[in-house]
């Protein structure tokens, strides 16, 4: 079939990711006899500095890891909530959800502790050698895609306004970062630089990579990240908050390795984060689908899997969170999913319906209204992506406000690497973006707003609650085949990333090979589609119900089918669905393969 670019097959490396100096970074990084697990380092890193308005060092990243012979782990580099970030004390603020931006929004950083804990036991680079590509772009420039520019543009008033720091980086000169023109981070580059003399003299490279972690958790980096904290900020509420992070936060975290949740299907093996993450939706997804699957691209495939999406995100909002125990094995057990099938019908449902797993009552948050009695409700606003504010139209002269209309979206980066020993690693790092929170002056990036996720209800497993995590949308994946891994993937995209996995991994599945290895570049350049009948998980957590976006690729006759069927189907561009990265291993022949996303034209793969 007609792709837009060749699925790359080698056999010494591939790395594909949603930015191209990222994926060529972490490639040097191979070809200086490198595993998959330094390259990966050296490329997260690079998207800091060239997609700062998709992640950021203070953000966070869940990583699934294989290493060659052994199991498959989980790495979370989530963080939780401060030690005062309750529910009581946002109550008592006059608010009815975590704003989406501002110091309240923020948990303990969590991306760099473990991009060092992933360099410490999986790789055999140093910091320095890792981290010199970032600085070299940081220091002396790269030239920017057009959607940094953009995004600065939508907060420019912002900036100028209220987060002068933010515009210290990014509105030099007052000239946005524009396209063909080197844009510079000397702050951020003087960063590494400082923490790579401090921790130079500390010993071995393991030595050196605790003093860089402690450096972070409590040196400057934490000093700076927690005044940064203190200081009030305009937020989306339309009022100036001080955050809750503190000293002995950071000092108390750290990132961590864990067991993932997987689920088998048709001789596949699917790896997942637990229910702190979304990942678990995407398993009830599969588990969802019935023995025989309807023709692949036809209308009744896309309302299976639309169907489908709706009931296991219905049971995303009543179930997953890290404040309670979450009922994993009987959601995705064989017999709860075939009663909650039963529920498909020929029509689209607008209701939102969480089951009953084990028996169990269902619970959903007040704030999602009448949802929960299975009546459509709601309002479209923030749904499906991350949100960040930007000044609403002022009441007075000035008196900049963020308030709920004045919103543009953030979202997240994406990195696979597989390399000749067989090492595999899917990650998705995502928030610190740069319209979340004031740049840290001395440090060139923000804090997160990852905490916007949570609910200020007390008793739900996503309700805010200090020492636990939110739950994030953010779920990288690893596929298996005979307890062997062949296939890392994953998406940008807030909600809709498990809903773009699940069409790109059954088109893997289901669809031809090409040149004796799966179709990677076929099945992310297939038209997707995703649906937003579930509440968002950011604020201001809107809702709409019945919705499906696809993109104008898809046959008029199948967009007029799914109508047909009750579906509210908006077309969309042709290419907009998605940003799905992917690399592959053939265990038989030790083949890789590798692709990526052509759309927004800055994703790639590369590999020899």
């Amino acid at each position: 079939m007609f792709t837009t670019r060749p699925t790359l097959q080698g056999t010494f490396g591939m790395v594909s990711s949603t930015h191209w100096l990222a994926s060529q970074a972490a490639m040097a990084v191979l070809e200086d006899g490198g595993n998959a697990y330094d390259a990966a380092v050296a490329g997260a890193f690079v998207l800091h500095v060239v997609e700062p308005h998709l992640n950021g060092p203070a953000g966070e990243v869940p990583i699934l890891l294989a290493p060659a012979g052994g199991d498959v782990r989980v790495l979370c580099g989530q963080g939780v909530a401060p030690a005062g970030a309750s529910v009581g004390h946002y109550r008592a603020l006059g608010l009815a959800l975590v704003p989406g931006t501002g110091p309240l929004a923020a948990a303990v950083p969590g991306a760099f502790d473990a991009w060092m804990l992933l360099l410490r036991d999986h790789g055999t680079k140093s910091p320095a050698e890792v981290l010199k590509y970032a600085i070299g772009y940081a220091e002396h420039g790269h030239p920017p895609v057009e959607n940094v520019g953009a995004t600065v543009e939508s907060v420019r008033e912002l900036f100028e306004t209220e987060w002068t720091t933010s515009a210290d980086v990014y509105l030099p000169g007052g000239q946005a970062p524009r396209p063909g023109e080197p844009f510079r981070n000397p702050a951020l580059a003087a960063t590494w630089r400082r923490l790579l003399a401090e921790t130079a003299g500390a010993g071995d490279r393991e030595s050196r990579i605790e003093a860089a972690r402690e450096v972070w958790r409590s040196g400057f980096i934490a000093e700076a990240l927690v005044r940064q904290s203190r200081r009030p900020t305009l937020d989306t509420s339309g009022e100036h908050h001080t955050g809750t992070l503190t000293a002995e936060d950071l000092a108390g975290w750290s990132a961590h390795y864990e067991a993932p949740v997987t689920h088998d299907w048709n001789g596949w093996t699917l790896c997942k984060a637990g229910p702190w993450s979304q990942g678990p939706a995407f398993l009830q997804q599969l588990a969802l689908l019935p023995q025989e699957l309807p023709p692949y691209g036809s209308a009744e495939y896309v309302h299976l899997l639309v169907e489908g999406c709706k009931l296991a995100m219905a049971d995303r909002e009543a179930w997953y969170g890290d404040a309670a125990e979450v009922p994993v094995a009987e959601l995705l057990s064989r017999e709860y999913n075939d009663q909650r099938r039963e529920l498909v019908g020929e029509r689209a449902s607008l209701a939102l319906r969480p089951g009953s797993p084990g028996g169990r009552t269902a619970r959903l948050c007040r704030q999602i209204g009448a949802g929960a009695n299975g009546e459509p409700g709601g309002s479209s606003m923030g749904a499906g992506e991350p949100t960040v504010a930007r000044p609403a139209a002022r009441t007075a002269p000035g008196e900049p406000r963020v308030g709920a209309d004045g919103l543009t979206r953030g979202d997240t980066c994406h990195l696979d690497v597989v390399d000749r020993w067989g090492n595999m690693i899917s990650a998705t790092p995502s928030g610190g973006w740069l319209q979340s929170n004031p740049v840290v002056p001395e440090l060139g990036f923000p804090l997160g707003t990852r905490l916007q996720m949570t609910w200020l209800e007390e008793g739900l497993p996503n309700s805010l609650t200090p020492g636990r995590r939110p739950r994030t949308t953010l779920t990288p994946s690893l596929a298996l085949r005979d307890g062997v891994p062949v296939l890392a993937f994953g998406t940008p995209g807030g909600d809709q990333q498990d809903q773009w996995q699940l069409h790109f991994f059954l088109a893997v599945a289901l669809r031809h090979t090409v040149r004796g290895g799966l179709d990677l570049q076929g099945a992310i350049d297939a038209p997707n589609w995703h649906n937003e009948s579930f509440p968002s998980s950011f604020y201001p957590r809107g809702t709409r119900p019945g919705s499906v976006t696809v993109e104008s690729r898809m046959p008029a006759e199948i967009v007029a089918a799914l109508r047909d069927r009750g579906h509210d189907v908006t077309v969309g561009e042709p290419w907009s669905e998605g940003r799905l990265c992917a690399v592959a291993r053939d265990p038989r022949t030790g083949i890789l393969s590798a692709a990526a996303n052509p759309r927004g034209m800055q994703g790639y793969a590369v590999g020899r």
